[in-house]
Parts: C-alpha cells; structure tokens; sequence
C-alpha cells in the first residue's frame, strides 16, 4: 500500500485532488466574491441615479441638504459627485446628507447629485433591530373617532392572509372601500396622506412605523419624483411594505434615499424647490468590476491576479489561458487514441492560424500552400541538396507562395488567399518538409494520411480553443489550468495499448 502511494501515479493522483480541491475552490470565491460568470458576455449592471433639485432663489444665502443613500448590503457604491456650481459641497456623515451652501443668487438654480450604483440585492426585512423604536400612541378628539379606528381593525383582521400592516393597507387601498373606511380617509388621497393615515392606524396597536422615500431603478424613470413606501417593525426587523398594494418586501432595485422624520432634502433661502429622479443603466465587465469589489472587502488578492493587469496584457494571456487545454487534447489524441501526426505540437498551432483566418478559408488556403509546397519539394529533392539549405529554400518558397496568394486575394478581393499570411510559416515548411520524407521513405499512403491525421486533430482542437465559452472560462477561472497540468502528468504515465492499437490487435483475440 505505501508503495503504492510513494510511486508516481500515487504521488500525481494525490497532486490532482489537491489541484481539484484548489481550482474548485479558487472558482467559487471568484464567483461569490468577484462577481466572475461562466457566461462570457456576463457583465456587473451598473445604475446611475441623478437627484435635480431645482428652487427660486429669495436673495438670501443659501443652504440645500439632500438625503444621501447609505451605504449598505443592499447595494455597493461605485461613486458619488455633486455639480453644484458656486457652492461648497460638505458631506454629513453621522447624517448621511450632503450639504450644499452659497451666497445669495439672482436666477433660477438647478443641483445636481449623481450616484452609481451595482450589486443591489434585497436584504430588507433580513437586518433585525433589536431596539424597538418608541411609539406615540394617537390621541383622539372624541369618542367617536376612536370607535371609528377601532370599527378599521376589526374589520381589517377578519382578512385572512397577511401581517397587520398588510391587512391595513390592503383594506385602506382597495378597489370598493368600506363606509367605515371611506368616511375616514380624505377625498384627496396622495400618497404621502395615505402612509400618514396607515402609521395613524397602526400607532393605535403600538406598532413603530416610518416613511421611506427612495427611487426604483428602472431605465424608464426620466425626472420622476421619489417613491414613497411604509416600513414597519415587525417580529425585531424592519419590513417595507408597498402602500398601494400591500405586497411586502423592497421591491427590486430599489434605493433608499431617506427614512423616517427626516426630510428628503431641505433648501433654504430659496421657494418653489423640486426634486426629479432620473435613471440611467449600464454594463461594465465583470473583470473590471472584480476590483472594485476586492477594494470594497479590503481583499488585496486581487491585485496579485491577471485581471489588475492592462488590457493590451490580458488579450494576450487570454490566448494563452486555451492553450493547456488544446495541448491536453492532443495529448489524448496521440497517446490514448493513437492517432499520429506531422509533429507533437504542429495541430496546435495549425489551429491557432485557423482562428485567426477563419475556419474555412484558413483550410483551404492550408490546403493550397501544402500541395504547393509538396509539388516544390519533389523538384528540390532532384538537385540532391543538403538537408539545411533544403529546408530554408522550401521556407522560402512558402513565404513565396504567401506573398502570391495575399496579392491574388487582394486584387480579387477573395479572403482565402489573404489569409496565408497567418500561418506559422516555420511550422508549415517543416510539415512539408516531413511529409516529403515519409513520402520518399513509406510510401504516399502513409504521407497523406499523416497529413489527413494532422488536419483532422488541428480541426478538433480548433473547435475546442475558438469556442466563446471554453476561451471565457479558461481566462475567467484559470486555476483549473493546475489540473489540466496533472492530467497530462497522468496520461504520461499510461503504459497500456492506445485504442487504434487495440483495433489493430484485434484479429489475434478472435483466433485465440
């Protein structure tokens, strides 16, 4: 048994569960922490909120404060920026409001204030709060109001389904209302009257709520004023509640501007002052944003990884982050099936050229420079040269060939000719160069088909590494190139017959 583990499939077999357990383990903080997507044109939303604030000025100095998100698990803060101009700009803290001061003014004054926003996720009603908010029970100016507000409860808890706040506000909201209900409301019923009415009733059963104003992300919102909803404390946390329908819960993309007493924003020394939200949505990459959430956890590991580095550097380990893949498919190919080529690594590179010049085009434009090349190296093979400054005249008349096939391309304006000159052009006179021997020394059969193998495993692996999804995983989760490394290491130890070996045998277990 110990002899087992101390041999080198053990030792690699070893190596592989911990490459797995690493990679795996490399993939999932990526995804949890970074934002990283097995899809590759997944990116981050980003939400930009703009608040105009628009007054009159009334001559006098001038101070407006604004209610500014907090920041939370709801959401992460990409940047914050105020255009104010001829006014200094100080941020409370403690308050979370920004203060805008100047001295007095003549015209019209516009303010704004631009937040960007990304990862918003629903955590209300998950945070509890322990420290139950005072309730100020309402005080009634005669007995007949109480009776009224006593007659809403009992009609609201014959309701089934639903919390108290629920069953309050779906009876105050519905379609036909009750007389009881009807007689207590305003005729005029605005949205800020109503969640007034709503904190009335629910003060009675000393139960805290607050108003919370906010904006709901959508890319339909162009100057539309804040959204208005109810939170109410229940079971030790803090629910919102629709006041319109009743549904519980913040709805999607919602951010909260400013909750309780205090005002949305307050403008002194000015009259007939407006605000307007505005919505703006964008997508940024997820490997750009992945830093910006390193920051955001004070992680400094990201900066020790591919994606801090330059875009121009990235492009390039993209490519190179597909190789080991293609390289552990060859290797399969030639050792375990058996399928011999012109070269241990010509197929890869051949595959590498077909991305570039595209599929078709570059096979067929492969083709061409083969069989040229061929048919040139038979007439080198009569002049008895050396085998040195043969092969440097057949990479010559390759780059030739090249040169010819590019200008006839693009005097035709065909594309199968201008792509020769992505083809690796070393690689490609030493294909020629090989197929001649093993023409001249097994025969034509055993050249073509070893030109036919190379075609067909530069095919396959062309197939695999311009693939959108594998190339975006291979960069995106890149640790899994540690496992492919000891899989190759495994497959080197593999001693038994290759499958077009066992084919070949296969006549001897018939007549045994």
């Amino acid at each position: 048994m110990k002899k087992k583990i101390c041999s080198v499939r053990g030792i690699l077999a070893i190596c592989l569960f911990l490459a797995v357990a690493f990679a795996s383990f490399a993939t999932y903080y990526k995804i949890a922490h970074w934002g990283f997507s097995f899809k590759p044109h997944e990116g981050t939303e980003i939400w930009t909120v703009d608040a105009h604030i628009s007054f009159i000025p009334t001559g006098e100095p001038i101070e407006v404060a604004l209610s500014t998100p907090r920041l939370g698990a709801e959401y992460k803060i990409l940047s914050e920026d105020v255009v104010a101009k001829g006014y200094t700009i100080t941020k409370d803290e403690k308050n979370h409001r920004m203060i805008m001061k100047s001295a007095p003014k003549k015209h019209k004054q516009d303010i704004y204030y631009r937040i960007m926003l990304y990862d918003n996720e629903d955590v209300v009603g998950k945070i509890r709060d322990y420290n139950k908010p005072k309730v100020t029970k309402p005080t009634f100016e005669s007995e007949q109001q109480r009776a009224m507000v006593e007659e809403i409860w009992k009609l609201a808890e014959t309701q089934k389904e639903g919390t108290s706040a629920a069953k309050i506000i779906k009876l105050l909201t519905a379609e036909v209302l009750k007389p009881e209900v009807d007689t207590f409301l305003p005729v005029k019923k605005s949205q800020r009257i109503m969640a007034e009415k709503i904190m009335y009733l629910l003060s009675y059963k000393n139960i805290a709520s607050r108003i919370v104003r906010g904006v709901k992300i959508s890319e339909k919102r162009r100057e539309a004023p804040a959204d208005l909803m109810l939170e109410v404390y229940e079971g030790g946390k803090w629910m919102v509640y629709n006041i319109e329908t009743g549904a519980a819960g913040l709805p999607k993309n919602f951010v909260v501007f400013q909750r309780g007493g205090v005002s949305l924003y307050d403008v002194v020394g000015g009259r007939h002052s407006d605000i307007k939200f505005s919505v703006i949505q964008s997508a940024v990459s997820s490997f750009k944003m992945a830093g910006k959430r390193a920051k955001y956890e004070d992680s400094r590991v990201f900066d020790f990884t591919i994606y801090n580095l330059p875009t121009l550097e990235q492009n390039t380990l993209k490519w190179l982050m597909i190789f080991p893949l293609g390289i552990l498919l060859v290797v399969l190919l030639r050792n375990v099936i058996g399928i011999p080529t012109m070269g241990t690594f010509t197929p890869m590179l051949v595959a590498m050229s077909l991305v570039r010049t595209g599929f078709c085009a570059g096979l067929i434009c492969f083709a061409l420079i083969i069989a040229l090349g061929l048919l040139i190296r038979t007439l080198l093979t009569r002049l008895n040269l050396l085998l040195v400054p043969r092969i440097s005249a057949v990479v010559i008349f390759v780059i030739l060939i090249m040169q010819v096939l590019t200008i006839f391309g693009y005097q035709y304006d065909i594309r199968i000719a201008s792509s020769a000159v992505f083809f690796p052009i070393i690689i490609t006179a030493w294909i020629i160069e090989r197929a001649s021997i093993t023409w001249e020394e097994e025969g034509a059969q055993n050249a073509t088909k070893q030109i036919i193998n190379t075609s067909l495993v530069a095919v396959l692996t062309y197939f695999v590494i311009s693939n959108t999804y594998i190339r975006h995983i291979m960069f995106a989760f890149n640790e899994w190139n540690l496992v492919i490394l000891i899989l190759v290491m495994q497959l080197g130890t593999y001693t038994g017959y290759r499958l077009v070996e066992l084919k070949r045998f296969a006549p001897l277990i018939k007549e045994k």
